[in-house]
């Protein structure tokens, strides 16, 4: 786990010349297990939108309603001020590693089940902990080496490559994850120079910008019915960003970010009470393999921030 990022969270945290509120761990972890109820929520939604509209459209209309209400945001806090990044490239090639992430992720919904796909996504603290060597020359002591194999091998309990259980759709969330552990080190690369308001704002513009130039290759002209769903996912996933971000407000990273796996109890309950799909047993134990990965990754990053501090 990041210092800035739940797996699903694609949001930042506030930058460090932010005033902040009085430090509240424990609000800071209702807030972040809000959030997955209702990124959880938003996610069985988006299976339902996927299964009749193209992948690309839903995340339109997500990205849409996302963009809709980061404007008064905007406003409300400095206006288009808050749109002059200090890096600007980085800001894009951000935006771009999510909303190829978004898309990835919405079309495997349409073929996996709600806590496949949450479960194999979930991978992505170890690939950003991967990518963070390769490109931010982060050292990585085995401690960690050993919890990212772990991890790994959970994924591949999940998925199960070479036997009648394996869908190639389960490669689109870890393709999903992939993408958004390269937001997350760029994000790294940049933390601290811009507003989170402006990283938010990056991100919503971006996303919209790009789905928008590819929808007339993927429009299907959507019902009331879809277009009432589109609007849900948009409110829900972008009030879980917003959790999100305040949650970061209250404690550090390394206490609240491994509540994060939270949602996999939320995708596993929500795909059965909607579309009837329990989880087998070989994803429960990959799914179990995965979270203790990460939640070990996560105390990992907590001792070594400790030791830092009392170097």
């Amino acid at each position: 786990m990041t210092t800035e990022f739940t797996a699903r969270s694609g949001a930042a945290a506030p930058a460090p010349t932010q005033s902040l509120p009085a430090a509240s761990p424990l609000r800071g972890i209702l807030l972040l297990v809000a959030s997955t109820v209702f990124f959880s929520v938003s996610d069985v939604i988006t299976k339902q939108l996927a299964a009749t509209l193209p992948a690309g459209q839903v995340a339109w209309m997500r990205y849409a309603v996302f963009a809709l209400l980061v404007i008064p945001l905007l406003g409300m806090n400095g206006g288009g001020t808050l749109l002059r990044s200090h890096r600007p490239g980085l800001q894009v090639l951000r935006g771009l590693g999510m909303v190829g992430s978004t898309i990835m992720f919405t079309h495997g919904l349409r073929f996996l089940p709600v806590a496949d796909a949450t479960a194999i996504y979930f991978v992505s603290p170890i690939l950003i902990m991967a990518l963070s060597i390769l490109f931010l020359g982060e050292q990585v002591g085995w401690r960690r080496w050993t919890a990212a194999a772990v991890g790994l091998v959970g994924v591949l309990i999940v998925i199960r490559p070479g036997t009648g259980s394996f869908q190639t759709a389960a490669l689109l969330p870890l393709a999903g994850a992939t993408s958004w552990a390269a937001a997350a080190v760029v994000t790294r690369r940049m933390s601290g120079s811009d507003h989170a308001l402006t990283t938010l704002a990056y991100s919503a513009f971006i996303g919209f910008a790009v789905l928008s130039a590819a929808l007339p290759w993927s429009w299907e002209m959507p019902d009331g019915g879809e277009m009432a769903l589109g609007l849900c996912v948009g409110l829900l996933s972008t009030v879980g960003h917003w959790f999100v971000i305040q949650a970061y407000r209250h404690g550090s990273a390394s206490i609240i970010a491994p509540f994060s796996y939270v949602q996999l109890i939320w995708a596993g309950s929500l795909g059965y009470l909607v579309f009837g799909s329990l989880p087998d047993g070989w994803t429960i134990v990959g799914a179990g393999i995965i979270a203790a990965s990460g939640l070990y990754t996560a105390y990992r990053e907590r001792v070594r921030s400790l030791q830092k501090a009392t170097a």
